[in-house]
């Protein structure tokens, strides 16, 4: 079985992109042209198959089409590059709703109590199968390329978080030995980014990022990727562990 699945993705690694998907991705991905041409080709590859694999569906009236389809699989496909992946195996389904969206959430607030509500969402990932996303939002986050803030590399990196079981801040690694550091650099940054926000700080870092670790990482990772420079310069420790996890260095990709 895995050896059809590989052998599948191999296939669709090696078809070219039609030149309207491409088109799209240089306009919508601005990411994408600071890429080197080897890593394109590497995303254009995991496009395939990422859309070959998941599923697509709009909410509230929203036609999903190949514009939103391939927007979004190409921000996905770049946590992907340099790093032996299975796709974000427990993400099934991507459910686009035009814009912002009410979710109804519920908190457990210890004995017995449950606190209920509705809460504006940007985006979302369930563990279960499936990422949120408002298309306005996935537009707006990938045009600005130095804001820090991109709602579809927040999301899939949960995915990411989430496949070792529940989201805690602490992927899957390549190696074993890369758990203590990893451990002890981003519980360190994490306590930090905690104190700054209660003291009103400014930071590199979105303050979001304080609410919980698995919130630290997903915020961490929209920073790698688009105020790297900045991540690098004030948080240097950080900043390697996830170009170890990544495999990528965006510090040293070119910017206009």
């Amino acid at each position: 079985m895995f050896n059809f699945k590989r052998r599948r993705r191999d296939r669709l690694r090696a078809i070219l992109l039609p030149q309207s998907w491409l088109k799209i991705i240089e306009r919508n991905v601005p990411f994408y042209r600071c890429l080197p041409e080897a890593d394109r080709r590497e995303l254009q590859g995991h496009v395939q198959v990422f859309l070959d694999e998941k599923h697509f569906e709009g909410c509230r009236g929203l036609q999903v089409t190949d514009e939103i389809r391939v927007t979004i699989a190409a921000q996905a496909c770049l946590l992907l590059l340099h790093r032996d992946t299975d796709y974000y195996p427990t993400m099934k389904s991507i459910l686009v709703y035009p814009s912002i969206y009410i979710a109804h959430v519920s908190e457990s607030m210890g004995n017995g109590m449950v606190i209920e509500g509705d809460s504006v969402r940007l985006g979302e990932s369930w563990h279960h199968g499936a990422v949120v996303l408002s298309w306005d939002d996935v537009l707006r986050g990938a045009s600005d390329i130095h804001d820090g803030h991109n709602v579809v590399l927040h999301e899939v990196a949960h995915q990411l978080d989430q496949e070792g079981g529940e989201a805690h801040g602490s992927p899957i690694l390549p190696r074993r030995s890369m758990y203590i550091a990893w451990a002890r650099v981003l519980g360190t940054e994490y306590v930090h980014l905690q104190q700054d926000a209660a003291h009103g700080r400014r930071t590199v870092l979105d303050k979001y990022g304080a609410t919980n670790p698995a919130e630290f990482f997903a915020v961490a990772t929209e920073c790698f990727f688009e105020k790297a420079v900045q991540l690098k310069r004030k948080h240097p420790e950080l900043y390697e562990e996830l170009k170890l996890y990544y495999q990528q260095d965006p510090a040293e990709l070119p910017r206009w």
